[in-house]
């Protein structure tokens, strides 16, 4: 994909701050920026996906581990099966 540079202008606190974590997390500045950018602009539709999608899977895991035994997953949160 193809990208655009983009400048902006920050104070020097808060670029220390973006320094500081992108060390941190073994990345980079423009990286923590552009990720940022991407969450502002994603579709708001999409927020709390991820938590109904979780709380839809333990709300029906056993159903699934019934239904495709072979397949079942190991769970930490079920009695009995290995960590």
């Amino acid at each position: 994909m193809a990208s655009k540079p983009v400048t902006i202008r920050v104070p020097e606190e808060l670029h220390a701050q973006l320094q500081e974590r992108a060390e941190a997390e073994g990345t980079t500045v423009t990286a923590l920026i552009t990720e940022a950018a991407t969450n502002a602009v994603r579709d708001p539709r999409l927020k709390g996906a991820a938590e109904a999608f979780r709380s839809f899977i333990a709300d029906h895991a056993d159903a699934f581990d019934q239904a495709f035994p072979d397949d079942a997953p190991d769970r930490l949160d079920a009695p009995g099966r290995a960590a």
